[in-house]
């Protein structure tokens, strides 16, 4: 079935109000029916990323409506930068977030480093475990980071296994257990990131915002990380129990998350889902190496006009 008939690209918003559960039941029910049970679900084969073909497209589209995220296993092996662009611009992506450690293309090489041009020491570039989150969690609204490709060229050795779990699974779950969990992560001052100082001052200003937000076009966006440093809650008792709940659903064996290790030829590519990665160690011949490219364009699951099937009853 094509995207298309799938789901519309604005759902009403009042699946996340909380003063309306019968629309939130319609959805969650439909959410429910279509999660992803395994990760083969979430798999298509692709000959190129590069120039993916019109059925293959689909094929990840219909993934994405459903689960905000597709896998997918392609032979195409070689370094090529370019690629996340490309694959990007057949899904609509093309506003790229030019972060300060992607190359000058917007493309992030993801490998180990110890450069002293700001990688090193990031960990995104060491072989350790990566806790929960989500990209850009401390980016401003205006950069609010909505999609993204990783794409693998070299796995490493042993580990760096990936996690995924759907950011509006956890919202039900948070929603299911107690709606005034919803409530506390939608405070504007939820979470907020302090400053980021270097030796010239502030490079990052602090940055207050949501857990759980409804973006223009009426879908659920979400900015977490479990990182215990670099970071500042709000000292409400609501905001406690809901991010101890969270952290509750994380750490636990949630039929939910879905676990799989990149291979060469791999690529996740989605919305901002929640996503955590193991440590690993490297091959010294054949180093870890992913490209990362992060949007601020969501994915154009459907056309404006199609009837999503929960709206249905």
């Amino acid at each position: 079935m094509p995207a298309s008939a799938l789901q519309p690209t604005r759902v009403d918003a009042c699946a996340f109000d909380l003063d309306d559960d019968a629309a939130y039941r319609r959805w969650r029910d439909w959410k429910l029916a279509h999660r992803a049970g395994k990760v083969e679900a979430l798999t298509v084969e692709v000959a190129d990323p590069r120039a993916p073909s019109r059925a293959e497209c689909e094929a990840l589209l219909e993934r994405i409506t459903l689960t905000n995220m597709a896998l997918y296993r392609s032979p195409v092996t070689q370094e090529d930068a370019a690629l996340p662009r490309a694959l990007g611009a057949r899904l609509g992506l093309h506003r790229l977030d030019a972060n300060w450690l992607a190359d000058e293309d917007g493309i992030s090489c993801i490998a180990v480093s110890d450069r002293s041009d700001g990688r090193g020491g990031f960990i995104p570039y060491t072989d350790r475990a990566i806790r929960w989150h989500t990209d850009g969690y401390y980016h401003p609204q205006a950069r609010r980071i909505d999609a993204m490709i990783l794409h693998c060229v070299r796995p490493a050795a042993r580990g760096g296994a990936t996690a995924l779990l759907d950011h509006e699974l956890a919202y039900i779950a948070l929603r299911d257990a107690d709606p005034g969990h919803i409530a506390a992560l939608m405070q504007p001052d939820a979470m907020r990131i302090p400053a980021r100082e270097d030796e010239r001052g502030v490079a990052r200003a602090a940055q207050s915002g949501p857990v759980f937000s409804i973006t223009e076009c009426g879908r659920l966006h979400m900015r977490y990380t479990a990182r215990t440093r670099s970071i500042e809650w709000k000292s409400d008792a609501p905001t406690r129990a809901a991010v101890a709940c969270l952290e509750a659903l994380l750490a636990s064996d949630s039929p939910w998350i879905l676990r799989t290790r990149l291979e060469a030829g791999m690529g996740f590519v989605g919305h901002n889902v929640l996503h955590e990665r193991s440590a690993f160690a490297d091959d010294p011949a054949r180093p870890r190496l992913l490209y990362r490219a992060r949007f601020l364009d969501r994915i154009a699951t459907a056309a404006p006009a199609a009837e999503a099937a929960w709206r249905n009853g």
